[in-house]
């Protein structure tokens, strides 16, 4: 791996500590280094500055020079180096950090600002905390503790807005709320590169609206509300749902394509409620696609299989691994596994294979890629296939093979791992044909035809890991309990190994490792429980060639970059 060159560092002062930070750092993140908090609103680390909410007041002064020689001005109360101050307050975030710079971020000229930026902020402001669905997180009520004065000297009446505005079919706005920091309008020109948000009318009469004929309805809309500082964006799905401080939180992946966006559940008694981006700036930094918010859904559907059978009939689940296991003793097995399916999962899966004597086949998934956050290759981890060696070929997106084989009568058993046949290109008349197993999430064409049927949980009911496109290995955790008469992919797969007379397995995430650091080369340097929240870049040099469907250049964090750092 290339060693990324040291950046340039620049000491400054504050609040009486040096410190060393990188060329071009602003003065709230310089701050952030020594834990030390610069209130701000419209500032966000990943769009243009735009100065304009000024709550990141801070007092500044550089060392003193001699206007003739140059030479340092000496204190002589101190001995040290005089520092001339600026006079008034200066905002933090559009102040780049100099050689010398010294900052105070907490004087009282400080504090008097945000004091006096803070009552403004809340003039027009509505008292509507009670009820408003940012409360919990809400940075102006959060601030407002520390720099509100208790009271105001405004004694107008306050200006009314527009409420309950839909800005497009996932995004609700309350514009009494909004404090125009500007988030929303850049993130939508800046990253969504969909300019469609912008402010109308004047001083406290400013309204954020979209341009005419247009709505907030590309793919990216909900980070508006991510991003929004107070309750003015909300999501219409969440809104009025649940308080934030009654859910759980859970790192998870968004499984939607192989670009592997971190992300998180919030979940409260085995309900989730909602799913948001977590930042990781060497993968999705803090964005997230609407759809794979959406993805949530999936685990409360209708269609979740909750009935282990057997021919039809409900069934005990050693009574269904034994009826598999006399099938596949029979012969003739093809197995077909998931993209979608953990490293962990795999690596068992191939296993079963070995034990088989057969090979098992993945099923692609392509779409066309949007150029930031969902990638052409729609499966989460073909690079975990590739990996742990269940497949050593790029998939294809219909089983042809397996079509002929079923054909030529060379296979009377196919077992599926969390795939619908059907929609993988083979007929019900060539399902009619073999005795299916299938471990899956939802009903479909396929478990209608098996003889067994396994249910399993969703990945956001299990534990697990990810190869994204960048050859990076990412954790998930489970965030809620599966269905009733749902089992562990790993349990089930485990029993089946084993009901095939293989020694017995580890069906934890925890315990298996240390067998598949083993066995995996790309993995033998590492442990599950240390693989930081961040991932690990694998040594992708194997697959490097290997033509993979998204080879459009992606806007974070591109593969060929992440092949050669």
């Amino acid at each position: 791996m290339i060693a990324a060159p040291k950046p340039d560092l620049v000491t400054v002062n504050i609040d009486g500590v040096d410190i060393a930070v990188p060329k071009g750092t602003n003065v709230i993140e310089a701050a952030k280094q020594l834990q030390k908090d610069v209130p701000h609103y419209c500032y966000h680390p990943k769009l243009t500055v735009a100065g304009n909410c000024r709550m990141c007041m801070v007092e500044m002064g550089m060392p003193a020079v001699d206007p003739a020689t140059k030479a340092p001005v000496i204190d002589p109360a101190t001995g040290k180096q005089r520092i001339n101050w600026i006079p008034r307050p200066q905002i933090g975030c559009g102040t780049t950090v100099a050689p010398g710079m010294h900052i105070k971020t907490s004087s009282p000229m400080v504090k008097d600002a945000r004091e006096g930026v803070m009552e403004f902020l809340l003039i027009n402001h509505p008292l509507d905390c009670p009820i408003c669905d940012q409360a919990g997180e809400c940075k102006l009520q959060e601030q407002a503790t520390g720099y509100g004065r208790g009271y105001s000297r405004f004694i107008e009446e306050k200006n009314v807005k527009p409420k309950r505005t839909q800005l497009g079919p996932r995004v609700t706005l309350d514009d009494e709320r909004c404090i125009l920091c500007s988030r929303c309008v850049r993130f939508s020109k800046e990253i969504a590169k969909d300019d469609v948000l912008g402010f109308v009318d004047r001083g406290s009469y400013s309204t954020l609206t979209c341009h005419p004929g247009k709505k907030l309805e590309n793919n990216y809309s909900l980070n508006t509300v991510d991003i929004c500082p107070v309750g003015a964006l909300t999501s219409t799905d969440f809104r009025f749902k649940m308080r934030v401080w009654f859910l759980k939180q859970t790192n998870t992946l968004d499984i939607e394509s192989s670009v592997g966006v971190n992300a998180v559940i919030w979940s409260r008694e085995g309900v989730i409620y909602r799913l948001t981006p977590r930042r990781n700036d060497e993968v999705n930094d803090t964005w997230m696609s609407d759809s794979g918010r959406m993805l949530y859904k999936q685990v409360a559907a209708a269609d979740r299989l909750a009935a282990i059978t057997v021919n039809g009939a409900p069934s005990g689940l050693d009574i269904a691994i034994n009826a598999a296991a006399e099938l596949l003793k029979a012969g003739s097995v093809a197995v077909v596994g998931s993209g979608r399916a953990s490293v962990e999962e795999q690596f068992l899966l191939k296993k079963l294979a070995e034990q088989l004597g057969v090979s098992a086949a993945l099923v692609a998934r392509t779409g066309q890629g949007d150029t930031l956050l969902i990638s052409a290759d729609r499966n989460p981890n073909v690079r975990g296939a590739l990996v742990t060696g269940l497949i050593s070929a790029l998939p294809a997106a219909q089983l042809t093979q397996l079509a002929a084989d079923i054909d030529a009568g060379k296979v009377k058993t196919v077992v599926s791992h969390g795939e619908d046949l059907l929609a993988a290109g083979l007929t019900a008349a060539q399902l009619a044909k073999v005795s299916v197993i299938y471990l899956g999430t939802h009903a479909n064409a396929t478990s209608a035809a098996a003889k067994v049927v396994l249910p399993t949980l969703h990945t956001f009911e299990k534990a697990g890991t990810f190869v994204n496109q960048q050859f990076r290995i990412q954790t998930f955790a489970a965030a809620v309990p599966g269905p009733q008469g749902a089992t562990n992919d790993l349990a089930v797969l485990s029993k089946l190994v084993v009901a095939l007379g293989a020694p017995a397995t580890a069906s934890d995430v925890q315990a298996l490792w240390p067998a598949l650091a083993a066995a995996v080369p790309a993995l033998a340097t590492m442990l599950y429980k240390n693989i930081p929240e961040t991932g690990l870049l694998l040594d992708a040099t194997p697959w490097a060639s290997l033509p993979f469907v998204e080879g459009e250049t992606l806007k974070f964090k591109p593969v060929a970059s992440a092949l050669t750092t």
